[in-house]
């Protein structure tokens, strides 16, 4: 039952990042869950070496926002590097 409620809040917390940063994005659903769940994972791991989280507690909502819009923004810069000169993305 965790994975599923994981997944749930993984899609809602990527199309929030996706309508944040709205733009061409690769993928559709699917894509949007991966986005969340990153946002959220980056959220928590990098909450804690922050200090703001300790080990075991998970990233808050608003953080995982915060994580995915940052996994976003890695991923369209990833996207423009790989693309050629003459791709246009």
């Amino acid at each position: 039952m965790d994975i599923i409620i994981t997944i749930v809040i993984g899609l809602i917390v990527g199309l929030i990042a996706r309508l944040i940063m709205p733009g061409r994005d690769p993928g559709g659903i699917i894509m949007a869950i991966v986005i969340g769940i990153a946002g959220s994972l980056i959220a928590t791991y990098g909450g804690q070496a922050l200090g703001l989280y300790q080990p075991g507690q998970a990233a808050g909502f608003i953080g995982s926002v915060v994580g995915a819009v940052v996994f976003l923004i890695l991923l369209r810069l990833i996207r423009r590097a790989t693309s050629g000169p003459g791709d246009q993305a």
